[in-house]
């Protein structure tokens, strides 16, 4: 990686956030609704988990508040919209790297069927 900031360890719930915001800005709201369709109901991310892990990810400069907004929703909506910055970006990367070689070792120790991604 060229950049001299190193990455922080990303937690389960930090890469789920990351993963959703890898396609674009989203609300708080609209990052739980992609973990829990993503994961087919399986995890759910919390509000107090979601926004300290939100927190965490702005402060950690892989994430920030953008003014995005919701052309659908009312006019006196106050969303944060949050989206994924450069060094976010290659965190989320990484981290998918790291996954997609450990699902191999996972297929080939036979312990996974041969699902394929719809």
């Amino acid at each position: 990686m060229s950049s001299a900031k190193a990455l922080p360890p990303l937690t389960p719930a930090a890469f789920q956030v990351l993963l959703a915001l890898a396609s674009g800005a989203r609300h708080g709201y609209g990052v739980m609704a992609f973990v829990e369709e993503t994961t087919g109901g399986t995890v759910k991310l919390g509000p107090g988990t979601l926004y300290r892990t939100l927190a965490r990810l702005v402060a950690d400069e892989l994430v920030t508040e953008t003014e995005a907004a919701d052309p659908q929703a009312p006019h006196d909506a106050r969303r944060r919209y949050y989206e994924l910055t450069a060094l976010g970006r290659e965190a989320v990367r990484q981290e998918a790297e790291l996954l997609a070689a450990l699902v191999e070792a996972a297929q080939r120790a036979g312990l996974l069927t041969n699902r394929r991604c719809a």
